[in-house]
C-alpha cells in the first residue's frame, strides 16, 4: 500500500485572489515564504486555464526560489503545464486514482477529505497527503462543510499518510487542534489578509510547530 512522497505540511499557504491583485497576491506569497511556509496551493477558484496557468507560472518562480512546493488546486493540466510539485483535488473534483494517473508516481497528490471512509479511499487511491476541514466557519467562497475534531483525530490514527487541518484556523484557535495529532496546518485568510504576511507565518509556525512538539508529532 502507498505510504506517499514526503511532503512537509506544517505551515500550509492555501491561497485567495479575491481581495488581492496579482502584483499583492504575489508579494504575499513571497512574505509567507520568507516567514517559513512549508507548502504553498494556489487556488483560482474563478479563472480560466489560461489566467490559471499565468499566475502558476508567477507564483511558481518565487516559491522555487524559496525551496516551498507549489501545489496546485483542481487543475491536473495547469499543474502539469506549469510543472508544479502536484495537484489538490476535493470532493467535486478530480478522483485522486486519476489525477495520480496523470501525474504520475512522482508528483504530490493531495485530497480533500471529511470523513473517515473518504479518508482510506483517498489514500487507498494514491493520496500523498489529506486536508481535513472545515474546522471553523470560513470566509472565502469555497463553500464549506464543518469537520469536527473528533473526526480529524479519527483519521489521523487511521490512515499512514500526513494530514492537515483545514478551514478558519488562525494563531489564536489552534488550541482547538490539540490532541488530533495533525501534521499541521492550512490556513488562508492568516496569511492572506495579514498587513505583515512574513510576520504572521512566523508566529503561526512558531504556535503549530509548539502544538506538534507536545503531541509528538
Amino acid at each position: 500500500m502507498r505510504t506517499g512522497n514526503q511532503v512537509d505540511l506544517t505551515l500550509y499557504l492555501v491561497t485567495d485572489s479575491t481581495y488581492h491583485t496579482t502584483e499583492s497576491l504575489l508579494r504575499t506569497v513571497e512574505e509567507a515564504c520568507k516567514g517559513g511556509v512549508t507548502l504553498v496551493q494556489l487556488r483560482e477558484k474563478e479563472a480560466g486555464g489560461k489566467e490559471y496557468l499565468e499566475k502558476a507560472i508567477l507564483v511558481k518562480k518565487i516559491t522555487d526560489r524559496y525551496g516551498v512546493p507549489l501545489i496546485i488546486d483542481d487543475r491536473v493540466d495547469v499543474a502539469i503545464a506549469c510543472d508544479a510539485a502536484g495537484v489538490h483535488v476535493g470532493a467535486s473534483d478530480l478522483p485522486v486514482a486519476v489525477a495520480r494517473k496523470l501525474l504520475g508516481p512522482e508528483k504530490i497528490v493531495g485530497a480533500t477529505a471529511k470523513t473517515v471512509e473518504a479518508a482510506k479511499k483517498a489514500w487507498e487511491e494514491g493520496a500523498d497527503y489529506l486536508g481535513v476541514g472545515a474546522i471553523y466557519p470560513t470566509t472565502t467562497k469555497v463553500i464549506t462543510i464543518l469537520t469536527k475534531p473528533e473526526t480529524l483525530k479519527a483519521i489521523c490514527e487511521t490512515v499512514p499518510i500526513p494530514v492537515t487541518a483545514i478551514g478558519g484556523l488562525n494563531a489564536e484557535n489552534l488550541e482547538i487542534l490539540r490532541g488530533c495529532k495533525m501534521d499541521g496546518v492550512a490556513v488562508v485568510s492568516a496569511i492572506m489578509k495579514a498587513d505583515d504576511p512574513k510576520r504572521a507565518a512566523e508566529y503561526l509556525k512558531e504556535k503549530i510547530c509548539k502544538l506538534k512538539d507536545t503531541e509528538g508529532k
